[in-house]
């Protein structure tokens, strides 16, 4: 099993000047530290006006600092907001193989539809549209990473005609791609389109068993991908804080932890939000007032199991590996974490958890090649051969192409779009009409 750490960058009420600042060099201290240590991946989020619970709304930025300061871990977007509204799909092509180049071919492509209200509404995106919007995207960016040129696209959500998308991924035909996932549908749907599924919820390794037979079953038999390779791959996320004391490390990473349920609960589910006004953190600090309340706190401990001792790691973890799970993503900073707690939580469970995993992982990653390899091969079948442009249309500069119009047009009658009348007019040499 492959391990990974989580860049959400939580900062919770109140705020000083330079928080933000020291959040971030933090976070970068964290990751190059991950890849010092052998952890496998550095997955940072995508999200936007969600205050308190994540401060990463430019990943792409993030990673690339990081692809400067570490030579082997994998710079994983966890995930990239698919919307055209959010992100257009030429912009997203760029951006993830300018990645894959200056970090010498380390990038996995996480994708997502984002759906908290804050965020989807921010963007003008209506909620019933999101997933269709996802779709579109997703399918054209992978031709954008493949194609030259890309010919071109008019669809529901977006629309944009022939060009080049420059530059390409190093890794071909395209980056590792996965799909956010939170539930059992969305998982069967990742491997039903040949995605890893990256499942953002905190599951047992009973639970966990259950929707990695469900994804590899769903893989075998129902796979058409779409993109232009496969990545069958399922990632978990776990809570993350270690110590050689069991009770030190609850008492340092609980709280975080259940933040971080609180957090999504708020956004997703059942807050109401102030912007600019609400304090998250002093809502989450107030002592639950119900037994109703208790248990939903609780409740909210789920994902605890990657906090503890090293050999209560070790115990859990190996439950979630014998589980099938192929990557599980720590979530080593969330809540008020102090930054050195988390340094030392990383070092102790790379000397004494990491190399228990290490072992193993090069034997099973060999089984798990040797057993998918027909379905692999099936799915590879399926994969929708690009149509390359024959003839590729010419486009010409303005100045020429007003030229043309005026050669065609010898009255000079001028482009009534707003604001182009005067401006083709000085283009083509006429002059200025009256009005």
């Amino acid at each position: 099993m492959k391990f990974g750490i989580f860049i959400d960058l939580q900062l919770p009420r109140p705020w000083q000047d330079g928080d933000e600042s020291r959040l971030f060099q933090e976070a970068l201290e964290q990751a190059e530290l991950a890849d010092q240590l052998g952890i496998d991946f550095v997955w940072a989020q995508e999200h936007h006006f969600l205050e308190e619970y994540c401060h990463s709304s430019a990943p792409e930025i993030f990673l690339a600092a990081c692809s400067q300061r570490t030579k082997n871990i994998r710079l994983a977007h966890g995930i990239v907001a698919m919307s055209p509204r959010f992100n257009h799909p030429a912009r997203i092509a760029e951006r993830v193989a300018t990645l894959d180049i200056i970090s010498g071919g380390r990038v996995e492509w996480g994708t997502g539809e984002s759906g908290s209200r804050m965020e989807l509404e921010g963007f003008g995106v209506d909620f019933v549209d999101k997933r269709a919007m996802w779709a579109e995207a997703v399918q054209e960016t992978v031709k954008m990473m493949c194609m030259d040129p890309y010919p071109g696209y008019t669809g529901r959500y977006f629309s944009m005609p022939h060009r080049n998308v420059v530059p390409k991924p190093m890794q071909k035909p395209h980056p590792p791609v996965w799909m956010a996932c939170s539930n059992r549908d969305s998982v069967q749907l990742a491997a039903q389109l040949g995605m890893g599924a990256l499942t953002f919820a905190f599951v047992n390794a009973e639970e966990a068993k259950f929707w990695v037979d469900e994804y590899y079953e769903s893989f075998k038999t129902t796979c058409t991908p779409i993109a232009q390779s496969v990545n069958p791959n399922v990632a978990m996320l776990s809570g993350f804080m270690c110590n050689a004391d069991n009770e030190t490390a609850i008492s340092r990473g609980q709280e975080g932890a259940q933040f971080f349920a609180y957090g999504l609960g708020h956004y997703w589910r059942d807050g109401t939000h102030v912007p600019g006004r609400t304090n998250l953190w002093s809502e989450f600090k107030q002592r639950p007032a119900t037994v109703i309340e208790r248990m939903e706190r609780e409740r909210k401990k789920a994902g605890m199991g990657g906090i503890g001792s090293p050999k209560h790691l070790i115990a859990n973890f190996r439950a979630l590996e014998e589980a099938g799970v192929d990557q599980l993503i720590l979530l080593q900073q969330s809540g008020n974490y102090r930054h050195e707690h988390i340094c030392q939580s990383m070092e102790l469970f790379a000397k004494e958890v990491l190399p228990q995993f290490k072992d193993r992982e090069a034997k099973k990653e060999q089984i798990k090649s040797d057993m998918l390899r027909p379905y692999m091969e099936e799915a590879q079948r399926k994969i929708q051969k690009l149509e390359c442009m024959i003839e590729v249309p010419p486009i010409e500069a303005y100045p020429l192409l007003w030229n043309q119009m005026s050669a065609e047009n010898p009255q000079n009658t001028p482009d009534r779009r707003p604001g182009m009348s005067a401006f083709w007019q000085m283009q083509v040499g006429g002059k200025r009409s009256k009005k």
